[in-house]
């Protein structure tokens, strides 16, 4: 089944060593600094089509006057807005984030909960969102599938699914579970500066030799 070349374990590796030396993306940035389920869950709503400058410098100024459900629920809306922007789509955001702040103080006690069956009933917060909370704000190994997982893993040959859905489930069953947590934040930053969705950087990439390339019709 797949590609007979591809040892996922020299993957890793590889990848592993890779992102030593290149940029971290936002949220796992700023989830270092802090590791915290809130901090996470909102940094990453704020980061969904924005760059990743954008969202770290928008992030830290909300949090520096809002990082709670409580302290974002009494931050008036206009100056929410006026902190996160330019981030895209700040205004349907801002109020996503504040309805989210409302469930949390009232169904939840003020507290992200730990439990990918329960995120995904908050407004906004589909499956690759509650993942990532799970790995970055609770250090809880699960399968955080965007579109550079989804398109690495198909163009490598280990998988050959149609969507992210799909991609995490395939992956839950097939993925060794000791590099579910890193597996995210290490393949974005691998898609956005060598597996680029349109003509890849392969002369810069060390799997070349053992990866199928599925569906590049150019590359560097």
């Amino acid at each position: 089944m797949g590609n007979k070349k591809l040892n996922i374990d020299f993957v890793y590796d590889v990848l592993e060593a890779e992102y030593e030396r290149l940029e971290k993306p936002s949220v796992t940035a700023l989830a270092e600094k802090k590791r915290d389920p809130f901090r996470v869950l909102v940094s990453t709503i704020i980061s969904l089509r924005t760059k990743d400058e954008v969202t770290v410098a928008a992030s830290e100024r909300l949090f520096a006057v809002a990082d709670t459900p409580q302290k974002t629920l009494e931050l008036d809306t206009e100056i929410m807005e006026k902190l996160i922007f330019p981030a895209g789509f700040y205004r349907n955001k801002t109020k996503t984030i504040k309805d989210i702040s409302a469930i949390l103080i009232e169904k939840y006690a003020g507290k992200v909960p730990a439990d990918i069956d329960e995120l995904v009933k908050l407004k906004g917060v589909g499956r690759k969102t509650a993942n990532l909370v799970l790995v970055e704000g609770f250090q809880i190994p699960a399968v955080c599938v965007d579109i550079h997982v989804h398109r690495i893993f198909n163009r490598l040959g280990y998988l050959s699914t149609k969507d992210p859905d799909k991609t995490e489930t395939e992956l839950r069953k097939r993925l060794p579970q000791k590099y579910w947590i890193k597996l995210n934040e290490m393949m974005v930053t691998y898609g956005k500066y060598i597996c680029r969705p349109v003509s890849p950087f392969c002369s810069a990439c060390r799997l070349f030799e053992c990866c199928d390339k599925v569906g590049v019709t150019t590359r560097r």
